[in-house]
C-alpha cells in the first residue's frame, strides 16, 4: 500500500497502546506499552511500507479488543457459553481467534452465519443459541472481510476505505442495538455496561469505541492517500440498517 507519514503511525500507535492483551506488549522508555511485532526483523518487513505496518497494527489491535470483549461478555452473560457446546469462555476464544484457518468464521452453532448475518442472530429475540459467539464472530468476520479477507498486509495489497468505514458504522449500529434489544420479558438480550456503587461501568463502551476509532482512522488515512472518496451517511444510528460492502 502507499506510503504514509510518521504522524499517522504515531496516532495509531497511541490508540494501540490502550489495549492490553496478555503477552503482546513490551514497555517503552516512557512507560507506555508498545505492541510486539513478531516479524520485525524478518523478510516480511522488506515487502511492507509504513501503511502496511500501520494496517497490521490496526488489525491486530482490533483482534485483541474483540477477544477482550468476548471474554468480558461471557463474564457478564455466563449462560451464553453453555449454548454453543464449544467449552469454557477461554476455550471458545481460542477456537474463534487462534484457529481461523480451521473454521474460516463458519460455526455450526451459528448455522455458518458470518458478518452482519451473525450480528443479526445475536440481536434476534428468537435466537436460542450463544449470542456472545454470534456477536463476536459476526463483528470479527466483518472486519476481516472489510480488510480484503486479510490479516497481514504487504505492498501488493489494497484495502477499500469505504468497506472499513461501513464496518465501523456497523459496529456502532450493533452497539446501539445491544443497549436496546430485549426479549419478550423486557430483559436485555445481552448485558454490557453496568451500574456499580461507585458509578457506571462503561468498560464495554470504551472498548467498542477503540475498535471504531482505529477502523475509522485507517479508513480515512487510506482514502486520503489514495484520493478515494468515502460516502458518509447522515442517518441516525438508531434507524440505520447495517451497511453492505462493495
Amino acid at each position: 500500500m502507499k506510503w504514509v507519514g510518521c504522524s499517522w503511525m504515531s496516532i495509531l500507535l497511541l490508540a494501540a497502546c490502550s489495549t492490553n492483551p496478555g503477552g503482546g506488549y513490551v514497555d517503552s522508555p516512557n512507560g507506555k506499552p508498545l505492541p510486539i511485532r513478531q516479524d520485525r526483523n524478518t523478510l516480511h518487513q522488506l515487502i511492507k511500507n509504513d501503511t502496511d505496518r500501520l494496517a497490521d497494527i490496526e488489525y491486530s489491535e482490533n483482534v485483541a479488543s474483540m477477544r477482550l470483549l468476548m471474554l468480558k461478555l461471557y463474564k457478564r452473560n455466563p449462560a451464553e457459553a453453555h449454548k454453543s457446546g464449544l467449552g469454557t469462555p477461554d476455550q471458545i476464544a481460542i477456537q474463534v481467534f487462534d484457529q481461523v484457518s480451521t473454521h474460516q468464521w463458519r460455526f455450526e452453532a451459528l448455522g455458518g452465519a458470518q458478518d452482519t448475518a451473525a450480528i443479526k442472530l445475536a440481536l434476534n429475540p428468537q435466537f436460542s443459541g450463544d449470542r456472545v459467539l454470534a456477536l463476536i464472530v459476526g463483528m470479527q468476520s466483518m472486519l476481516y472481510r472489510a480488510h480484503g479477507n486479510k490479516s497481514a498486509f504487504f505492498l501488493i495489497d489494497s484495502i477499500e476505505p469505504q468497506n472499513l468505514y461501513n464496518a465501523a458504522r456497523n459496529i456502532e449500529i450493533a452497539v446501539w442495538k445491544l443497549g436496546t434489544a430485549k426479549n419478550a420479558r423486557g430483559e436485555l438480550l445481552l448485558l454490557t455496561n453496568s451500574m456499580q456503587t461507585d458509578g457506571q461501568n462503561l468498560s464495554f463502551e470504551r472498548e467498542f469505541s477503540k475498535l471504531i476509532a482505529r477502523t475509522d482512522l485507517l479508513a480515512f488515512m487510506l482514502a486520503e492517500k489514495s484520493q478515494r472518496f468515502i460516502s458518509r451517511l447522515t442517518q441516525s444510528i438508531s434507524t440505520m440498517p447495517f451497511l453492505p460492502f462493495r
